[in-house]
Formats: structure tokens, C-alpha cells, sequence
């Protein structure tokens, strides 16, 4: 492929570099991508065949585990693959609309991620403060509407990112250094101006992103006044374990993502490669090791996994 890097011409290609400097090492980085996408893939579906196959889990906190878990799915999978084409194969080509696409795809399930989040810290403050109206007020129907907002909202944010880079000729340099395509990694190739871009991208993230962050904190602050009042401390203590999970999630997708926001920001001095290294943690960590964490903290969950390896077991004879 010609790599076209001068200006005058608008560029339909692009060429996604993968782990800048290390690209004699990607054979070994692609490991842990591999590990990862296959652990994200097999962990999140079978947590949702449980979930989906057995009665005793149909309860709206398992069903919006369901719905982590298929962002999840898809997070990884509109992610990994190519990374992986670029680490094998040196399959870093990518047209213009295909970078559009995967990085729709990508805002789109991360925001959409934290939406649920949000919605299972709600969850955890009804469960707590309305406990024998728990299924009665999370019924079916509002669960099902709910999962629909959060992807309408997830849409409805990130597609206008699409006619902002529509609307942009990229005359300069095509040469990505991700493994990914990001919105402002994409738009400062262009030669327009793109501070509209830069300000959507920010308006975004804060009315999303920053907002269910905001929300999720006072959700907890008003769990743990619950728990506080609670009389006996065996049911402070049950009350509080059934957060447990939740809270371990939310540090794992939030963290890495501020972390490296502040390392962006601060962290003039750190390698390219270090940068690209932790935006693809903020990628890959989550996936993989969301059902790990509540197939290890849940008790429900633990046991119907335990009871399907089990019955895998038998079945094969083992």
C-alpha cells in the first residue's frame, strides 16, 4: 500500500500503525490480546446463558448483568480483531468510512457501558431501600426500556460525530499510531478547522461519561446511609456484599480511563507506546474480567457456573 503523507490530497485510506515503536514486538503483545478477547467473548456468553437459561436468575439485577455483558461482547469485538490483524498480518489498511464505522462502535458501547452502570448502581439503591418492592418496581417491561434509552442515548451522542468528520478533508499524514480509531485521534489528520469536534468530543464525555460518574457517587452515598441505619450488622453487612461486585466493576471501567486521561494530559514525558499500552487496557480490561469478578463475588452466579462445568463434566465423562 502507498502511504499517502502530503497535503492537497483527501485521503480515503488510512493506515492504523498499531503499538508505535514496538512494532517488532507485536507477536508477543498480541498474546494478551488473544487471551483477553477469548476470555471477554466465552466469560460474557456464558454469563448470559445462565442468566437467560435459569428461572432463579431472573431477577432485574442479573438482567442488567446481561446487558454489561453484551456491551462487553461487543466492545471486544469491534476492537480486538483488528488489532490482532494488525499484530499478525501487518493488516493495518483502513478505509475512511470502516475507521468512522469502528469508532462509532466503540464511543457508542463505551458510553453505552456506563449508562448500565449507572442503572445498576439505581438498581442496588432500590434493592436496598425498597426491598420488598424490588421486582415489582424494576419489572420487566422498565428493564426492557431501560436497555433501550441507554442505547438511544448512546446513539443518539455519538452519532453526530459521524457528519463532524464527514464534513472534514484529511489532507494530512494518514498514518494512525493506535490500534483503534478514536474521534479527535481521527479529526486531527484533517485540515479544516476541527474545534467543533474538539468541543462535541468534550460535551460528550461530560454529559455521558462524567455525568453517570457524578450520579453513580451519589447513588452510593445515599446506599451507604441506608446501610448505616440498618439495625442488626448481619444485615449491613449482606447489604453491602451485594454492592461488592458492582463497585469492583465500576473502579475497573472508570479507573484506567482517568488514569490515562491523566497521563495524556500531565504525562508529557511518557513514551507514545505507554499511551497507546493504557488506552487499549481501558479496551480490554473490563471485558475480560467482568464476569471473572461476578462469577468470583456473586454466589448465585458462582454456583450455576459451577453447576454447568459440572454438568459439561459428566457429560464428556470427565
Amino acid at each position: 500500500m502507498t502511504i499517502l503523507n502530503f497535503t492537497g490530497v483527501s485521503h480515503k485510506v488510512f493506515y492504523l500503525l498499531g503499538i508505535p515503536g514496538l512494532q517488532d514486538q507485536h507477536m508477543w503483545i498480541s498474546i494478551p490480546f488473544f487471551i483477553s478477547y477469548v476470555t471477554a467473548v466465552l466469560g460474557n456468553s456464558l454469563l448470559i446463558s445462565i442468566v437467560l437459561t435459569r428461572r432463579s436468575l431472573h431477577e432485574p439485577m442479573y438482567f442488567f448483568l446481561c446487558m454489561l455483558a453484551g456491551t462487553d461482547i461487543v466492545l471486544s469485538t469491534t476492537t480486538v480483531p483488528r488489532a490482532l490483524a494488525i499484530f499478525w498480518f501487518g493488516a493495518g489498511e483502513i478505509s475512511l468510512d470502516c475507521c468512522i464505522t469502528q469508532l462509532f462502535w466503540i464511543h457508542c458501547t463505551f458510553i453505552s457501558e456506563s449508562g448500565i452502570l449507572l442503572v445498576m448502581a439505581f438498581d442496588r439503591y432500590i434493592a436496598i431501600y425498597y426491598p420488598l418492592r424490588y421486582t415489582t418496581i424494576l419489572t420487566q417491561t422498565l428493564i426492557g426500556k431501560i436497555g433501550l434509552s441507554i442505547f438511544l442515548r448512546s446513539c443518539a451522542t455519538v452519532s453526530p460525530m459521524i457528519f463532524l468528520l464527514k464534513r472534514l478533508t484529511f489532507c494530512q499524514n494518514n498514518i494512525i499510531p493506535h490500534t483503534v480509531c478514536e474521534h479527535i485521534g481521527l479529526a486531527k489528520y484533517a485540515c479544516n478547522d476541527i474545534r467543533v469536534n474538539i468541543w462535541y468530543g468534550l460535551f460528550v464525555l461530560i454529559v455521558t461519561v462524567v455525568l453517570d460518574l457524578v450520579l453513580i457517587f451519589v447513588s452510593y452515598l445515599l446506599i451507604l446511609r441506608a446501610v448505616f441505619h440498618m439495625p442488626s450488622e448481619d444485615a449491613r453487612h449482606k447489604a453491602l456484599n451485594t454492592c461488592g461486585s458492582h463497585v469492583c466493576v465500576i473502579i475497573l471501567f472508570y479507573g484506567p480511563g482517568i488514569f490515562t486521561s491523566l497521563t495524556q494530559r500531565f504525562g508529557r514525558h511518557i513514551p507514545p507506546h505507554i499511551h497507546i499500552l493504557l488506552a487499549n487496557v481501558c479496551l480490554l480490561a473490563p471485558p475480560m474480567l467482568n464476569p471473572i469478578i461476578y462469577g468470583i463475588k456473586t454466589k448465585q452466579i458462582r454456583d450455576e457456573m459451577a453447576h454447568v462445568l459440572c454438568a459439561g463434566k459428566s457429560d464428556l465423562g470427565i
